[in-house]
């Protein structure tokens, strides 16, 4: 029995590491292309739940979680438009600190929308109940995220990696200045990868605030643990933060099960030690000594 319950935190640590990966990609591919440090990047997650609980009480579930990314995706494109566009190439703290502001006045415009309670979330009837095998019982709803989370990352994998699209984000990372000399403009690439990232925030608002809750500083709080990802995985590395987000999400439901109060303090716990060894991340650049 101890060893089922091991499993099932396992599992639901898999499921943290799915829901870290959403936000923290989507950071991780803004930062690698433009450079920004986006901290209002958790707003788009809120925005995305709070939009699909409207949604379904209108057309459902189903339709939320379509309709729900597509308009935080047009307000992505606003974002970079007439925000992210004037500060590639300024001092980023100007851009973290714009961000942060932004991040601020949305949670503010959220509570005077909905109000400061939190609101019901609750899963789709048709998605309840428990998948039983033996002594092992498990959410259906949540493997079914689980399932949906792995399907989003390949989608992105194939995108960056098997697309044109995906080949000229990979150089401008690269070498910004290769691109530019083949007469290639990567401001449409760019508002590309925000619409991505956001609407991949927006979707992780929509799947998990049935489990999470739907508040207005539920974007401050997941930027905390989205944060501990990046870092643990490299600033710009797709794969560093997939296996960042396993490990924070499997390291967190071990602990839960061994010593339940230090299960939140675990992520920062293993990225102290991940930074004592590799100040860039696992799969960041190595930094020079300096003298």
């Amino acid at each position: 029995m101890a060893a089922v319950y091991l499993l099932e935190q396992v599992i639901n640590g898999l499921l943290s590491g799915g829901y870290y990966l959403l936000i923290a990609l989507g950071l991780s591919m803004i930062f690698s292309l433009g450079g920004i440090v986006n901290l209002a990047h958790g707003a788009f997650y809120a925005i995305g739940a709070y939009f699909a609980i409207e949604i379904s009480a209108l057309w459902g579930f189903g339709s939320a979680i379509i309709i729900s990314p597509i308009l935080v995706g047009l307000i992505g494109i606003a974002f970079e438009r007439f925000i992210l566009r004037r500060f590639y190439s300024a001092d980023p703290i100007i851009s973290l600190l714009l961000t942060f502001g932004l991040s601020m006045v949305i949670e503010q415009l959220i509570r005077m929308a909905w109000g400061a309670a939190p609101l019901a979330s609750s899963i789709p009837t048709a998605l309840r109940g428990n998948i039983v095998v033996g002594e092992f019982l498990y959410s259906r709803y949540r493997l079914i995220i689980l399932g949906a989370v792995i399907l989003l990352l390949v989608a992105i994998w194939f995108l960056l990696n098997r697309t044109s699209f995906g080949r000229v984000v990979r150089a401008g990372v690269q070498k910004p200045d290769m691109v530019a000399a083949l007469g290639i403009k990567l401001q449409p690439y760019m508002t590309g990868i925000v619409v991505i990232g956001v609407m991949l925030a927006a979707i992780a608002g929509v799947m998990f605030s049935p489990i999470v809750g739907v508040h207005p500083a539920m974007g401050s709080e997941i930027m905390t643990a989205a944060f501990v990802v990046v870092v643990i995985g490299g600033l710009g590395s797709f794969w560093g933060v997939v296996l960042a987000a396993i490990l924070v999400g499997v390291v967190k439901g071990i602990t839960i099960h061994f010593i339940p109060p230090a299960g939140e303090a675990s992520m920062y716990l293993l990225m102290v030690l991940v930074l004592l060894f590799r100040p860039r991340g696992l799969f960041g650049e190595r930094i020079e000594r300096f003298d």
